[in-house]
């Protein structure tokens, strides 16, 4: 039988503001474990909840940029569960009526645009977080528990897509590109290895071309695109196993073990109905007015989808118009600067991805000698045969280095080619007079002997002269002999 999977992916994103969801608590990444917490986040009795403006502003910034609706009037609850990071013994969260709802996400993937719903985007605290100190850092095998609560009430944004995902690439792609767009928005850092964006999977299976939906299972603890990818893979290959060899998928939460490649049952699945949901009697419904949704989508902005399309308008190639999009923000900052002063796009894509990428992961620090202008000015050098390709990276180095303009630092570290075909011809007849070999060889159609004369002039030169007139001469003097 021919199996179809069907995967919906919850991502929490964890808001870059300064204070927590519901109060005046600082939130800071690294602090002492239990040092940024207050009545209000640890739930004591009497402490009164008060929701963050900035917190708001960022889950309808993330709606408008999922085309979702924003609901003008939306209502938080009380997400009624028992665990040890849960100070409250319940979450604030949303159920029935969330700030943004029915919306959806473009992915491109083997060419092709595929476009995922969103269900929900609902606005929530998060957790305390539990360290398990024992033998690989799981529950079942800890020798005790530690609870650092600084991190329980941080706004949190929990972002459902509906189950239009059918592979675990597809999965990839849509955890990626979701990732772009809240890193964009400047809501969230969206560090994958610091928690601040994590993804779970619920994955099920069904015979291919049905549309009765399977037991789904949720898979937790996938700290990477790789890893949520091979997660994903595995799960639904363990599924059909399973329905294959007459066993029942039973709906339940399950780890995934990197080292093992492999995911591991947690505990059952709950439904909705378990977590008892009711208003938070403490808290009066969310009012968000048109004018505000029109003020923050103002505010928005260039998203990477606009952002590709844009590059591929100036006639980058699909790959590396999604390469430079994805690409540090001072890389795309130059990139349009460079264009804007009259460089071709795809000169500029070359020295921005290669020589300048290269020079900051190699000296870790930002290019702030380096303008648009002057890297213009830099690819109009090589263009114009003023220096060479390989000149130009040593001049690159210099402007990096803060020592001019483009010219000024070819001139300084004399790099400027000879260009004058009177000064050239001279280097070159004493390199053909030398190698008469190589000069019949090439006469007689052996095109690769000219790329060795034209080392032999550049060698001849210093490394000076023009490649492409070296190049030239060498033909009109070869067509000439004889």
């Amino acid at each position: 039988m021919s199996w179809e999977a069907v995967i919906g992916i919850e991502t929490h994103v964890e808001l870059s503001t300064r204070s927590k969801m519901f109060c005046g608590c600082a939130v800071d990444f690294g602090a002492e474990p239990n040092t940024n917490i207050c009545p209000v986040c640890l739930g004591l009795p009497g402490a009164l909840p008060v929701p963050n403006r900035k917190a708001i502003e960022g889950i309808v910034a993330i709606g408008l940029a999922l085309n979702c609706e924003i609901t003008e009037r939306s209502v938080f609850h009380r997400k009624n569960y028992f665990y040890a990071d849960l100070p409250k013994n319940y979450q604030v969260s949303q159920f029935d009526v969330p700030v943004c709802r029915d919306g959806y996400l473009e992915i491109e993937l083997d060419g092709e645009t595929r476009r995922i719903g969103i269900e929900r985007a609902h606005m929530e605290e998060d957790t305390g977080k539990s360290t398990h100190v024992g033998d690989g850092g799981r529950i079942h095998s800890a020798s005790e528990t530690l609870l650092d609560f600084n991190r329980s009430g941080v706004p949190l944004v929990e972002i459902v897509s509906r189950p239009d995902i059918r592979s675990a690439a597809e999965a990839r792609a849509y955890a990626q590109e979701l990732r772009a767009i809240v890193a964009e928005l400047g809501v969230s850092d969206a560090r994958l290895e610091e928690g601040s964006i994590r993804f779970d999977a619920n994955i099920s299976i069904r015979p291919a071309g049905s549309d009765t939906l399977g037991t789904k299972v949720e898979i937790k603890n996938m700290n990477s695109f790789r890893s949520l990818e091979r997660a994903v893979d595995y799960e639904i290959r363990r599924q059909i196993a399973a329905v294959e060899a007459g066993q029942q998928i039973v709906q339940e939460t399950r780890h995934w073990n990197e080292e093992a490649g492999e995911t591991q049952s947690m505990r059952t699945k709950e439904g909705s109905s378990d977590y008892r949901y009711f208003a938070d009697p403490d808290l009066v419904p969310l009012v968000v007015p048109p004018s505000w949704v029109e003020e923050i989508r103002a505010s928005l902005p260039e998203l990477p989808e606009a952002r590709r399309k844009r590059y591929a308008t100036l006639g980058l190639h699909p790959k590396a118009a999604a390469m430079l999009s994805s690409s540090a923000r001072t890389i795309r900052h130059l990139f349009d600067e460079t264009v804007a002063a009259g460089a071709p796009a795809l000169a500029a894509f070359n020295w921005l991805t290669g020589e300048v990428t290269a020079w900051m992961r190699r000296t870790d620090t930002e290019p702030a000698e380096l303008t648009g202008e002057r890297l213009a000015a830099l690819i109009a050098l090589v263009d114009e045969g003023v220096v060479s390709a390989t000149a130009a990276k040593e001049v690159l180095e210099g402007v990096l280095a803060g020592e001019g303009e483009p010219r000024q630092v070819a001139e300084a570290r004399d790099l400027v080619q000879v260009s004058d075909r009177g000064a050239l011809e001279g280097a070159v007849r004493r390199v053909l007079d030398a190698d008469p070999d190589a000069v019949e060889r090439l006469r007689s159609g052996e095109e690769k002997v000219i790329g060795f004369l034209v080392g032999q002039v550049m060698r001849e030169t210093g490394g000076k002269a023009d490649p492409r007139l070296v190049n030239e001469l060498i033909r009109e003097a070869v067509g000439s002999d004889g």
